[in-house]
Order: structure tokens, then C-alpha cells, then sequence
């Protein structure tokens, strides 16, 4: 079997989702030609990050990028940092020869996205965007039920992604909600999510007509917060929040489709909602992620006083990830539910395969492209009014 060695840049929320995936995906995927090593892992504050490495199982550390990408021990670079230098950090890492996975979104606006996708391609190396969501099984089965046509001709989509993380007026100003570490707010940390799936399972989005708003303006600073931005905030003052905490879009589609899509951190009583609704000729589905084992599906040819919403658990190993290729089930027997991590461990492990044949694996940098170009289109509607065409991209 041969080795992945892999350089994580990062070591917070999504460090510590994408270290399990590599430690669990050869467990879990036992047919993989090629396995991810944690060779090292990456960050400038070196007593905190020697802690993280230790406590993750990564063997080796580095506080300086180039140093880490200047390495011939390292195949993949994974970028999970905040939003402002992923596309440097990417650019770089191609450069270098090594293969990249970036969290979302790509980049903080659709030129730099753009300039991502160049230096991948020009470089030859395999590149994807871990939009995880696309791994839950549920989400996959829509997938597939969607090709084979069982929802006929599409007519709505309409998603909501709703946190109610910052609610707390009082709450610091985390990198989140500063334009100069993030690019946007719910806009590029939720809603992309949202345009993922929609691009993915609907299709292309032609325009968007959006609203934002930001409740919070202002809030106390975190930290070294203040060194990271450059800001002067002194004792008792609070720093600006220039991001939105709210988005609400319209979005028509290529085929004829329309949609809906709201994201926000603001709803209380909602963690993680991610969800979303297809409805078409034929029927409907759709899915929320608090209850990711599930997908829900109505079918129109039902017999009237039968009709209904059904739901499916996805437990089965006929479905999407769950199933080994000799037979049997991949993680548990059906009816024990999978959970957050499994979506990152079956982004690995497409990511494994994708690099061992030299094949990017969806959703690619190109994909990306598209997601910041809804991303583009739905921050210019919200501040010139009225729709917003969204730049189209063939990939």
C-alpha cells in the first residue's frame, strides 16, 4: 500500500475533523491503494502547536509555510486556516508540485478563486475543496435518485443553514466575523454550503436577487485579534463587525428552476441546520442535517390516501459510502446511524483515490469557482439592489 504523507495548515475546529479523517479512513476503507500519513502539522505558534500535534498523532511540526511546502516528505498540502491566505497558501503549494485540499470557501473573492484554479491546473496537481456535506450518504442517495430522473422535471430548491453561534451581542470578534480574515460572514461560511449542494444536485444559478444584514456591529476583540487585523482597538473598545450575519437569496437557474437560500447566525434554538428541499414533477425530497441519517421522499404516483412524505434511513449498505465493494457493511450494522466525522472520513478517502489515479475529485477548484461566483453575485445584489447575474464558468 502506498503512502499520502500529508501537511495540515491548521489545527482548530476543522484541524482536529480533517486529523480523525486521516487517521480513520484506512480503518474504514480498507480497499484503498493509498493511505494518508500525519507527516506534520502546521501553524506560527509553536507551544500551542506542538501540543495539538501530540495530542492528534501528527509527527512532525512546522511554524513556517514555505518550510512545510519546501519539504520532499509531503504529497498533500490541507489548508484549514481562516479565509485570507488560502489562495496564497494554495498557489504556493502547487507551485511546490504538492496536491491541495482546501476547506471552503476557496478563496475571499471570485478573482482570487479564479487565480486558485489557474495555479492548480498549470501545475498538474490533484485539488479539491472539502465540502463535506456532499459526503453525507443522505445527501448522496439525493443525488442518485435525482440522475435516475425520480423526481422528473425540477422546480423549487430552497435551502436553509441556520447557527445560532452568535446570538451573544457580548460575544469576542472572532476571525469569523472580520472581513479581512473571512472575505463574509454567513454569506461565505454557511450559504456556501447551501450553493454547493444546489450547483451539485439542481445546477447552474444564472441570477440572484439577495438581502444581508449585520445585527451585531460591533463587538469586543479576542485575543490577539487586534494584531492579526492591524486594528487599534484600546481598553473598553469594541471592533467593528463588516461582515453580514444574515443572508436571504432568490436565485433562478439555468433550467428553468427557482430557488430559495437563507443562511444565518442568528436563529436561536438552531445549532447546525443545514437543510434543504427539492421539489419537482414527479415528487420531493429533502434533508436536514441534525437528522443526517435520513433523507425524506414523497413520491406523486402514490395512491391518493397513501400519499406522504416517507422517510428513508440511509444505514443500508446499498448506499452511497456505506457499503464495501466484496460485500457488507463499511461502518456499523443498518439502523446505527454514522455521524458528523464519517462525511469528512468519506472525503478522504474519495480524495485518496482521486490522487492515487491523478484525478481531482468533486468538488474541484473549477467547482469552487462557480460556488464564489453565487457567493460574488448575491454580496452585489445585496448592495446595488435587485438581481445580480451570476458570472457563468464552464468547467
Amino acid at each position: 500500500m502506498g503512502e499520502i504523507r500529508v501537511g495540515l495548515v491548521g489545527y482548530g475546529f476543522m484541524g482536529r475533523a480533517h486529523s480523525n479523517a486521516y487517521r480513520q479512513v484506512p480503518f474504514y476503507f480498507p480497499e484503498l491503494e493509498s493511505k494518508p500519513v500525519l507527516k506534520v502539522l502546521c501553524e506560527r505558534r509553536e507551544e500551542a502547536l506542538k501540543a495539538a500535534a501530540a495530542v492528534m498523532a501528527w509527527e512532525d511540526t512546522e511554524t513556517d509555510f514555505d518550510a512545510l511546502i519546501a519539504r520532499d516528505d509531503i504529497d498533500l498540502i490541507d489548508i484549514v486556516t481562516p479565509n485570507n491566505v488560502h489562495v496564497e497558501m494554495a498557489i504556493k503549494a502547487a507551485q511546490a508540485g504538492k496536491h491541495v485540499l482546501c476547506e471552503k470557501p476557496l478563496a475571499m473573492n471570485l478573482a482570487e478563486a479564479k487565480q486558485a484554479l489557474a495555479a492548480v491546473e498549470a501545475a498538474g496537481v490533484v485539488h479539491m475543496v472539502c465540502h463535506n456535506y456532499r459526503r453525507a450518504p443522505a445527501v448522496a442517495l439525493a443525488k442518485q435518485m435525482l440522475e435516475e430522473g425520480l423526481l422528473g422535471t425540477i422546480y423549487h430548491w430552497r435551502s436553509q443553514y441556520l447557527q445560532d453561534w452568535m446570538i451573544d451581542p457580548e460575544k469576542p470578534a472572532v476571525w469569523r466575523v472580520q472581513k479581512a480574515t473571512a472575505g463574509s460572514g454567513a454569506l461565505g461560511d454557511l450559504l456556501a454550503h447551501s450553493a454547493d449542494l444546489a450547483l451539485w444536485l439542481v445546477g447552474d444559478i444564472e441570477r440572484v436577487c439577495c438581502d444581508m444584514e449585520t445585527f451585531v456591529k460591533e463587538r469586543p476583540p479576542l485575543g490577539d485579534i487586534d494584531a492579526m487585523l492591524g486594528a487599534g482597538a484600546g481598553a473598553g473598545e469594541k471592533l467593528k463587525v463588516d461582515v453580514d450575519d444574515c443572508v436571504v437569496a432568490l436565485a433562478r437557474f439555468a433550467n428553468g428552476a427557482v430557488g430559495t437560500l437563507e443562511a444565518t447566525r442568528f436563529a436561536p434554538g438552531h445549532r447546525n441546520y443545514n437543510f434543504f428541499e427539492i421539489n419537482g414533477s414527479k415528487g420531493s425530497i429533502r434533508f436536514k442535517f441534525e437528522r443526517m441519517n435520513e433523507l425524506e421522499y414523497y413520491n406523486v404516483e402514490d395512491p391518493v390516501g397513501r400519499q406522504g412524505f416517507r422517510t428513508i434511513q440511509v444505514t443500508e449498505d446499498v448506499h452511497p459510502f456505506l457499503g464495501l465493494p466484496d460485500g457488507g457493511g463499511r461502518y456499523w450494522p443498518p439502523g446505527h446511524i454514522i455521524g458528523y466525522e464519517h462525511t469528512f472520513i468519506n472525503t478522504v478517502a474519495d480524495l485518496m483515490v482521486g490522487i492515487q489515479k491523478g484525478e481531482s475529485p468533486a468538488p474541484t477548484f473549477a467547482d469552487a469557482v462557480k460556488t464564489q461566483a453565487v457567493l460574488e453575485a448575491c454580496e452585489g445584489s445585496a448592495y446595488a439592489g435587485g438581481w445580480e447575474e451570476v458570472e457563468s464558468f464552464q468547467s
